[in-house]
């Protein structure tokens, strides 16, 4: 006969993984199967550099000469811009919720800030190489370096990141005085006209995209990733776009502008 085997009672250790790996998570203490699941976002981000691609490879071609485009009044192209500048801000809130949800603190997403920063600053300097006098002071990297140190404190408060955005998106889109106009006050927003320059993401509105998108990585997390669950299955180069963003984004103007160069000129 078999002799019966004494079960030991399971430990609060036991228990408490049990209860991680079974329920979603609360906002700022994530299930781990959750937080791992990035590919979906990598592949949104890779959605959003293809979008770019394309409307920055017909830029090139009207400043070649090849294509007539009115990229600063045409709807269509003012549209299609938005779009895509929403979208790489609005992952800006996700990828904040979830790089608090795998524990990074704050040295390294400081670091990864930098990063940003210094991308910033080669794309202005670039800029006034190409465009001296309507060279990028405050583009989409700015934006997104200077909004991400912004949000990086409302990372566990999804309500108060929500409401603050939304209030930056009404008062960017209605409030206007000529105190914002100069350069070194437009980057905030709030200016009466567009200023002179190739790039321009001013904090108000377009960083209410990533207190939005904070607030939205949330409830994400909590549904683990549910609503944009078929990006799992994105082609892996896609996600691959998605997971070097910062490269490909300096790389790919230099790239577009030298082959149309070469082409053209044969």
């Amino acid at each position: 006969m078999a002799r019966a085997v004494k079960r030991r009672p399971p430990t609060s250790r036991a228990i408490a993984a049990a209860e991680r790996a079974t329920s979603p998570p609360r906002a700022g203490v994530p299930n781990d199967k959750a937080v791992t699941r990035v590919g979906a976002i990598d592949a949104l981000r890779g959605i959003a550099l293809l979008m770019m691609f394309a409307y920055h490879f017909s830029f090139d071609l009207r400043y070649y000469g090849v294509l007539q485009a009115d990229f600063e009044n045409d709807p269509f192209w003012l549209t299609f811009r938005a779009i895509i500048v929403a979208m790489f801000m609005t992952l800006v809130g996700f990828s904040i919720v979830l790089a608090d949800a795998q524990g990074t603190k704050l040295p390294r997403f400081l670091r990864r800030v930098g990063l940003i920063a210094l991308g910033a600053l080669a794309a202005t300097l670039a800029s006034l190489v190409l465009f001296p006098a309507s060279f990028i002071y405050f583009g989409i990297l700015h934006s997104i370096a200077v909004t991400s140190l912004l949000a990086w404190p409302l990372r566990r408060a999804p309500a108060i990141a929500l409401a603050l955005g939304i209030f930056v998106l009404v008062a960017g889109l209605t409030l206007h005085a000529a105190l914002f106009d100069p350069r070194y006050l437009s980057w905030i927003g709030f200016m009466t006209h567009k200023p002179f320059t190739e790039d321009y993401v001013p904090l108000a509105p377009w960083g209410s995209a990533a207190f939005i998108g904070l607030a939205l990585g949330h409830a994400l997390l909590r549904t683990r990733f549910r609503a944009i669950a078929a990006l799992d299955a994105a082609p892996p180069w896609l996600q691959w776009l998605g997971r070097h963003s910062l490269i490909v984004y300096l790389l790919h103007q230099p790239i577009l502008m030298g082959v149309l160069w070469v082409a053209l000129r044969r």
